[in-house]
Formats: C-alpha cells, structure tokens, sequence
C-alpha cells in the first residue's frame, strides 16, 4: 500500500512540474490556440469521427487480410522437399520485397497503379479498398516471418508423432503446429496490429477521407490544427486497449515460462 502512495505521488508531482514549465513557455498560449482550442475541436469531430469510421473498415478488412495471407505464406516457407523451392523462393521474395518496401510507396503503387492497369474504361475500385489490398500487402509480409518464426519454433517431435497418428501434412499443421505456433507468438502479432491501426491513417494519400483526410479538411476550414490532434486522440483510444492487452498476456506468457508451464 505504501508503494502504491509513493508511485501514486510521484507521478502527480512530475506531471505538475511538466504542466508548470509547458505553460511558462512564451509561446504557450499561442501553441495552445493552434493546436488545442477546444470549440475548434468540437466543430471538426463529426467529420474526423466519419472519417475514423472509414478507417475501422479498412483495419477491420485488413487484419483479416493479412492473418490468412501471412499464414499461407508462412506454410509455403516452411514447406520441405526439393519440388517445392520454386514457390518458397516466391514466398521469400515477397517477404524481402514489402519488407523493404516503405509503406507509402505501396499505396502510391496499388492506389495508382492497379486503376492505370485497368484504363479509363475500367471498373472504378473504391479507394478504400485499394488502400486495404496495400495494407494487406505490407503487413502479411511481416506477420509471415512471425508465423513463421513459431512455426519453425514448434518442435519437430510434434509433427512426427501427428505423422505416426495417421494426420496428413495438412492436418498436422492446422491441428497440431499453428495453433502451438500462434501461442509462441501471439505478442508479436498484436504489436503488428497496433502498428497497423497507425498506418491505417495513411489510406488519406489516396485521396480517401478518413480521419487524417478529414482533419486536414478541417484544418483547412478553420486556419487551426486542432482536428489533427482530435484525429490522433481517436487513434491513441483506439490503440490503448491493445496495447494493454499485449503487455498482460507478455507478462502472463513469461511468468508461465519461468515457471515451466506450458507455453
């Protein structure tokens, strides 16, 4: 209980000490009316919350995209036998190219490059959508390497003695492998879909009005910068509760480690 009160008071005295010297700074108040006026705030919500709707979607989509993508890939990666290296070369080739690939360049790419494809004559795609295939594209590049990291973390004891059970390759690694190696790995892929709510807010190069579009609008009509910071808010709310799921089931993984339970 002490220590609770000891933490508890601390932390009360060092964000007193950073909101005294913020606000002393000379340039304060005018900060403060760029960036945190509060009736500019309220004015610009409707549209940024339209917005952030759209980006929902689009991580929604995307999350499910990039779990059964990353997944075939992992499986493609960790096949054995000789026949097989023409489609892992493939599969190592995609994982090198949208990991090295930044981001936006691949939705400049796909945003772009998919509609020049089909001409001016051909189906108009949504932009959401074109920014949910270059999501998918870059994110299953590194959650397959996760994937695959478990996989190849499961030990080999496991699919010999499926094999000895009569369970195919297929079944051995969709009822034996994967669910052990999602286990292993399971912080690692929610950080990677934290990282992903952020970037979602980068579908606005497209031209699609999501929150950060929608602020920027905002911020257009107003001469302020204030729907920024409410768009930021609404993915930090967004993000808070994932981030402390992952630090509980870190913790509750390590703690089952250290005491040689089963992972």
């Amino acid at each position: 209980m002490t220590s609770v009160a000891i933490s508890l008071a601390s932390t009360i005295v060092l964000a007193t000490v950073a909101w005294i010297t913020i606000v002393n700074t000379p340039g304060w108040a005018r900060v403060q009316q760029t960036f945190f006026d509060p009736s500019v705030a309220l004015q610009s919500l409707p549209r940024v919350w339209d917005g952030f709707l759209l980006n929902l979607r689009v991580l929604l989509f995307a999350a499910v995209g990039v779990i059964v993508l990353s997944i075939i890939i992992a499986a493609i990666r960790t096949l054995r036998g000789s026949i097989f290296f023409p489609l892992r070369a493939l599969a190592a080739g995609y994982t090198d190219l949208f990991r090295g690939l930044p981001l936006i360049i691949t939705l400049y790419l796909v945003g772009y490059g998919i509609p020049g494809l089909l001409g001016a004559d051909g189906p108009r795609i949504p932009l959401e959508v074109l920014g949910t295939v270059a999501l998918v594209l870059t994110y299953s590049a590194y959650v397959s390497e996760v994937f695959r990291a478990g996989i190849e973390a499961v030990h080999p004891s496991q699919r010999l003695a499926a094999r000895a059970l009569g369970l195919g390759h297929g079944k051995t690694m969709r009822l034996v492998v994967l669910p052990q190696a999602v286990r292993k790995v399971t912080p690692a892929l929610m950080n990677d879909f934290v990282a992903m709510q952020k970037d979602v807010g980068l579908i606005s190069v497209l031209g699609a009005i999501d929150a950060v579009r929608g602020a920027q609008i905002e911020t257009a009509h107003f001469f302020n910068y204030t729907p920024y910071v409410v768009a930021g808010l609404l993915f930090v709310l967004l993000a808070l509760p994932l981030i402390r799921l992952t630090d509980w089931v870190s913790a509750r993984l390590r703690a089952r480690e250290q005491s040689g339970g089963i992972v």
